[in-house]
């Protein structure tokens, strides 16, 4: 009698625990960890460096990260959706892209609304120029290797004085998106980023960027205003390029303009990215970056070559600078969450040093 009392109470255990791991399930929640691992050997020289400099780094082709995301359906075609995701840098174990950039969740903070409306988010999240980007040039989203990227997004600390013509960051805090529904491959975000300062109102961040995607054919562009950096001062600040660009006394700029083009055609033997932007300021000062890109299928991988050309004048800086980047390699499939990749990267600015890098790395997925 005590043997089936005791094994009714644990059936009824397992029964209270059922129900209880049945609940969320019924709610159709949705949560995911996940993530990617990115590092590389290398030798690396950018322009304007005074040696070479041999490395094993994280984030060859993509920014090693991890985090959570997930959606509750809510009934009537209304999805709760949230995102917490970090960098970290795999050679080291530290969090963030680089030294400074220590916020644990720096990739995603946010959470929000979708359905037939299109979608909503409050909190960190892109910034208008990173998808556009990312999408049209044969290297993605490389810090390290992507010519577009490096021109576009990397402070340099170097000696060529030279750093990122995009103000404003790739990703922005303290914001809202709205997210249109997709219309037959038509998709665009409108970006709005509250500066935060007291008394200063206008002192906001905002953009949109439209997506096209049909067939082989994918269409893009961008527009932002950036009145603040990324993380926000707490002072008007400087929201020129480049903070270590050498400027004539008393000269300041409170504010950038970006806008961008792009498109990329699928030919199946080969991808064709092409790309054009500009950025100009409240000074004197403005830069114009062309790339153009091939992604060629080759046997369980894809050769992959992309060059970029940033021309920078005004009379903020003297004597026009210009910037040659060019990157050539093999990205290699393991599967379809592991690739090893090889990479040969040209670099020149006006007036510097000759860079010449090489990278061989392994990213996975998960």
């Amino acid at each position: 009698m005590y043997q089936a009392k005791n094994n009714l109470r644990k059936l009824q255990l397992v029964a209270a625990l059922g129900a209880a791991i049945a609940v969320p399930a019924m709610a159709q929640t949705s949560v995911q960890v996940t993530g990617l691992v990115d590092t590389y050997v290398g030798s690396m020289k950018y322009s304007g460096d005074s040696g070479r400099t041999s490395v094993v780094n994280s984030g060859g082709l993509t920014t090693s990260w991890i985090g959570f995301k997930g959606t509750e359906d809510l009934g009537g075609g209304l999805k709760a959706k949230f995102n917490l995701t970090s960098f970290f840098r795999a050679d080291t174990g530290q969090i963030g892209r680089f030294d400074g950039n220590e916020t644990m969740f720096s990739r995603d903070a946010n959470v929000g609304l979708m359905g037939n409306f299109g979608a909503v988010s409050l909190g960190r999240d892109l910034a208008p120029n990173f998808l556009p980007s990312i999408l049209f040039n044969p290297f993605g989203d490389s810090f390290q290797l992507s010519p577009l990227i490096l021109h576009m997004d990397v402070p340099w600390f170097n000696a060529s004085g030279w750093t990122n013509s995009v103000a404003g960051d790739t990703g922005w805090s303290n914001e809202v998106i709205y997210t249109t529904p997709d219309f037959a491959g038509l998709k665009a975000n409108f970006h709005y980023q509250f500066g935060e300062q007291a008394g200063n109102n206008g002192k906001n961040n905002i953009g949109a960027n439209v997506l096209y995607f049909h067939g082989p054919l994918a269409l893009t562009a961008y527009y932002q205003r950036v009145k603040v950096n990324n993380p926000l001062e707490l002072s008007p600040g400087n929201v020129q390029p480049a903070t270590n660009i050498p400027l004539p006394t008393g000269m300041v700029a409170a504010r950038q303009s970006a806008w961008f083009l792009g498109a990329s055609y699928d030919f199946t033997v080969a991808k064709l990215f092409a790309t054009y932007d500009q950025t100009s300021h409240d000074i004197d000062l403005k830069d114009k970056t062309t790339q153009l890109g091939t992604s060629i299928p080759l046997g369980q991988g894809a050769v992959l070559a992309s060059w970029a050309h940033t021309k920078r004048d005004g009379a903020a800086i003297g004597d026009a600078l210009k910037r040659d980047t060019a990157s050539v390699g093999y990205d290699y499939n393991l599967s379809k969450r592991t690739d090893l990749y090889a990479i040969y990267m040209y670099d020149k600015i006006t007036d510097q040093s000759t860079g010449n890098s090489v990278a061989l790395g392994i990213r996975h997925r998960f």
